[in-house]
């Protein structure tokens, strides 16, 4: 008895965070109350290089009522405040959310191969594969050292087959609400639990250009495609497109019709002033302000957090989807209170990769009344309609500089000539220049070139030759 009351006395209850989501999965899974995990083993905040603590595996056996396949499903811990100690995430002052916000869970369906052994050896346990766990991980990772969150309808171009194999199309990632575990309230505050979904290279340029949201629906309508719990099936032949051509036609339409979700996109850029006679009130060119903005960033003093921080391990999220166009300079160094320089004119070269998104740029969002941003390492630039509130330029004054944030005022009548012209330049989405190109508006003395820019302190501001979108 004694040796009873010792061991109730050293039980450890886990930190408030973790049991909100421990107490949440049993709801949902009371039959597994100790699913399989993969466990890290030095953990974040002890200088570990895994954000994460656990991943858990849960085996769904599927309902066929539902067209819900057999599936392993996986669920992070770590990217919300399991502990409330601040360990791992500062409090935010008026926040309600959990750490950054949100887990991560992810739906695997199993293979035939796994179903059949079942069949013949309904008694052996079955093991999941651990390679989505790592994928997990990796997207964990990034999120931390970046500071980005992810939302609903977000993507990630991944590039390379999730499960590392040779033959899967599945090289993309789109982010949905997770059907089973939604959205709970904690102790440390609200998670959402974001599911990522594979996709085909097709399905991710498609969201791209319109709208992850919408591509998911598409995506939900039949169980080849993942059905209404978006299960990843890594052994999926066709894309949606493929399988049901019309969605791409009702995409389409839609396109047409609302514009495009997407917000901007990395991309290497330079400028430079188209001078007229008048006074300039300061002469500003690319060359400097990069030259500024890094000698300034580079001697600034470091925080803990960003000392522990390396190059992200996995490409930028094509998705800059939110509507703010505060947010469309996420740059991480601004300076205090800069004030706006006016530009007489402008002159813009814009690499050829990302050549494809000036089309979209104005037909999809600025005819739509809205922003678009091409965002380099250091510096970002944006078109802005006029429309847009909160812009630093005006249809008098349409060129600005606001710190390290380069705004172009693109007139509602300038759009038709611009969506014409870029047409008859061969500039569309599936197009990247082999030439230099030179478009001018004499008029509004703008002038926009297609062209590989001159690299600036290559040794101080690397900037990526992938067109990866831009992540909020």
């Amino acid at each position: 008895m004694a040796e009873a009351n010792l061991d109730k006395k050293q039980e450890v209850k886990p930190p408030p965070g973790l049991k909100a989501i421990i107490d949440h999965l049993g709801q949902v899974y009371p039959e597994q109350p100790n699913p399989l995990q993969v466990t890290t083993l030095l953990k974040y905040w002890l200088g570990g290089q895994d954000p994460l603590d656990y991943i858990s595996m849960y085996n769904y056996p599927g309902d066929a009522d539902r067209n819900i396949p057999p599936h392993w499903h996986y669920i992070s811990f770590g990217l919300s405040d399991l502990h409330g100690d601040e360990r791992v995430h500062l409090r935010e002052e008026e926040s309600t959310r959990s750490g950054m916000g949100f887990e991560l869970t992810f739906r695997l369906a199993k293979t035939e191969a796994e179903l059949k052994q079942h069949i013949e050896f309904p008694e052996k346990p079955q093991r999941p594969p651990t390679w989505p766990a790592n994928l997990l991980q990796s997207i964990g990772r990034y999120c931390f050292e970046t500071g980005n969150g992810l939302c609903f309808g977000d993507n990630i171009p991944w590039r390379k087959s999730l499960d590392g194999s040779a033959t899967s199309k599945l090289q993309s990632l789109l982010v949905a609400q997770d059907p089973q575990l939604g959205c709970i309230e904690t102790p440390t505050g609200t998670v959402d639990f974001c599911q990522i979904v594979g996709v085909f290279e097709n399905e991710l340029e498609q969201a791209s250009r319109w709208n992850g949201r919408g591509v998911l629906n598409f995506l939900r309508q039949d169980v080849q495609t993942g059905g209404d719990w978006l299960v990843t099936n890594m052994e999926r032949p066709m894309s949606v497109f493929e399988l049901f051509p019309e969605t791409l036609l009702n995409l389409q339409d839609d396109l047409e019709k609302q514009g495009s979700d997407l917000a901007g996109v990395n991309a290497e850029f330079t400028f430079r002033e188209l001078k007229s006679t008048r006074q300039l009130k300061q002469e500003v060119d690319f060359m400097a302000l990069s030259e500024k903005c890094a000698n300034e960033e580079n001697n600034r003093p470091l925080t803990e957090t960003q000392m522990k921080r390396e190059e992200p391990s996995f490409p930028q999220s094509m998705s800059m989807s939110s509507n703010s166009l505060h947010k469309s300079c996420p740059l991480d160094f601004q300076p205090q209170a800069p004030n706006c320089i006016s530009l007489d004119g402008i002159e813009i070269t814009l690499a050829p990769g990302v050549a494809k998104y000036l089309l979209l740029a104005i037909k999809d969002r600025i005819r739509h009344g809205r922003h678009f941003t091409f965002k380099a390492q250091h510096l970002a630039l944006t078109l802005v309609a006029e429309s847009v509130t909160g812009s630093a330029v005006t249809v008098s004054e349409p060129y600005g500089v606001l710190g390290y944030w380069i705004q172009v005022l693109i007139p509602d009548e300038l759009v038709p000539r611009l969506m014409e012209d870029f047409r008859s330049a061969g500039l569309h989405e599936n197009c990247e220049p082999k030439q230099r190109l030179e478009l001018e508006w004499p008029d509004k003395n703008l002038k926009l070139i297609v062209d590989q820019p001159e690299p600036v302190l290559p040794n101080v501001l690397p900037m990526s030759l992938d067109a990866a979108p831009l992540k909020m």
